[in-house]
């Protein structure tokens, strides 16, 4: 049974993880006597390609590792051994003017198996192959599973059946899974691989991006891709009924490898139904209670399908007052909270709601971003802030009822976007809600926002939902554009500010967060 996980990291490896690298990698192997790295190696491995070295950690222990040398393959072909890719573990046939990224090895400890971890560490070495311009991630692929069939199927026949996922194979499944494709079938790869027979397939993944001259290793993410959820309102039996819903848009979105997921503000409304027989502000206070049970489980699902989660919005009682909250959930383990400030009429009216005083730019795996619940985006001044604090990416959660009301907050959020020189999007309820006072109707169109200028969509529209239909929008956001036109934009609004006339600034307790006045972001 594992602990609580309360934090997830990739990163690069280091020395001092040794220990807990060796432990995991004799519990990974355990079918293959002394097969683990020994200290020279990792150290040798360290000096010669660092940056080529990774691993995940959980709880800050070392449960998985993914290693790499670059190669240049024509040197080798396809018919090569494992001893020979790594020159007998000396790792001198490293060449940094090579053309491949030549995978040595990838685990995961046993008993953290199942929670995409290997997922992670591949994303992340497709990331450095493009990052480098290399051609190719090849490497051989143990097949673990074959010697339950040896005797009955020849390695094609193996290899065709876990394709055609007749067989699970514990290496070649994942593999297959992670867009490999199958070279060849290699005999003598790994002499002593008694449950593969000896046998290995050498796999490959295309850089489809691979073009020269060579490009230079980026460290912050380039193209960052959002995964819009459109809810539709409906009634749910209980809560872990509504989280299937929201665990299959998860899914849906983290398959297509979405960086983060945008829900919408009050998206759990239909379990006020439960209450309806109470007075509405009582029903929201008895809503509020689960909050932080569905944050909790949100956190589970980004660690679980390694995707960063904008929960929408819920209600929340704190010193006994209602706020209207949200938390970004990160696929590290960390969580953070934001709050709407200002309520609206009815809300305050009808629920007794009172406005949150935060307002601050998250850092994430993908630089800063704001989040501004539905009627916060129809102030600009609070945008200005947080692009001032850095933010590329404005997400806003929003829940309207009318047409009119929906029209209020998607030209505001546009507006954002050019003012402010970011991405904005905007993600909404649809359907109806019968059971649920003051949540009859919803109306919504999620929307993804551009700047206007020549590089993006000359109408500023990067990606749009149909209208009042349950769906997920998908959309591709480079981040490398705006530092373009913040410098070289036909207008630029942050840096052609008068700030000899005016400046914008928080009060208060806030002031640490004071508008920079000169040239706004850099």
């Amino acid at each position: 049974m594992l602990k609580t996980i309360d934090k997830v990291e990739l990163r690069y490896l280091k020395m001092e993880d040794y220990e807990d690298l060796k432990a995991a990698m004799i519990k990974a192997y355990s079918a293959i006597s002394d097969a683990y790295w020994k200290e020279h190696h990792i150290k040798k491995l360290l000096e010669t390609f660092p940056n080529g070295q990774l691993v995940v950690t959980v709880n800050d222990k070392v449960v998985g590792c993914a290693l790499s040398l670059i190669i240049n393959y024509k040197e080798f072909g396809d018919d090569h051994t494992y001893l020979e890719i790594t020159d007998d573990y000396n790792f001198d046939t490293h060449d940094p003017d090579g053309d491949v990224l030549y995978g040595i090895d990838v685990f995961i400890h046993p008993d953290y198996r199942g929670l995409r971890l290997g997922r992670r560490l591949y994303e992340h070495r497709k990331e450095i192959c493009e990052q480098l311009n290399l051609k190719a991630i090849i490497f051989g692929g143990r097949l673990p599973g074959y010697h339950k069939y040896a005797n009955t199927l020849t390695t094609k026949e193996y290899i065709q059946k876990v394709r055609n996922k007749e067989i699970f194979d514990p290496v070649l499944t994942f593999q297959l899974s992670n867009d490999f494709h199958v070279k060849k079938v290699m005999k003598g790869y790994m002499p002593g691989d008694v449950e593969s027979k000896d046998y290995a397939c050498l796999l490959q993944w295309d850089n489809i991006y691979y073009s020269k001259p060579n490009k230079k290793p980026s460290i912050s993410k380039e193209v960052v891709r959002l995964g819009l959820v459109q809810w539709q309102m409906r009634n749910y039996k209980s809560m872990d009924d509504m989280f299937e819903q929201a665990e299959f848009f998860v899914d849906a979105v983290s398959g297509y490898r979405c960086d983060f997921a945008l829900f919408p503000e009050f998206f759990n409304a239909p379990l006020m139904a439960a209450y309806n027989d109470m007075a509405e502000p009582d029903a929201i206070r008895e809503l509020a209670k689960s909050t932080e049970l569905i944050r909790d489980r949100f956190m589970s699902l980004a660690i679980s399908y390694n995707i960063n989660i904008i929960t929408g919005s819920m209600p929340l009682m704190e010193d006994n007052k209602l706020y209207n909250v949200g938390y970004l959930c990160k696929r590290n383990g960390e969580w953070e909270r934001y709050e709407k400030l200002h309520v609206t009429p009815d809300e305050a009216k009808v629920w007794g709601m009172t406005g949150g005083s935060a307002i601050k730019a998250f850092d994430t795996d993908c630089g800063k971003i704001g989040i501004l619940i539905c009627y916060d985006s129809e102030f600009p001044e609070l945008s200005r802030i947080l692009a001032d604090q850095g933010m590329k990416i404005l997400f806003v959660p929003f829940l309207t009822d009318t047409q009119n009301g929906y029209a209020r907050v998607r030209n505001c959020a546009r507006a954002r976007a050019i003012e402010n020189e970011c991405y904005v999007a905007i993600a909404g309820c649809v359907g109806n809600l019968p059971r649920v006072h003051n949540m009859d109707i919803q109306f919504a169109q999620s929307v993804v926002f551009t700047p206007c200028d020549f590089a993006f969509p000359t109408d500023g529209i990067k990606a749009e939902a149909t209208p009042n239909t349950e769906m997920i929008l998908i959309a591709d956001v480079d981040i490398d554009l705006l530092k373009e036109l913040h410098k070289f934009g036909s207008v630029r609004n942050l840096r052609d500010r008068r700030t000899d006339l005016y400046d914008l600034r928080l009060k208060g307790q806030q002031r640490k967060m004071t508008v920079a006045m000169n040239n706004g972001v850099t």
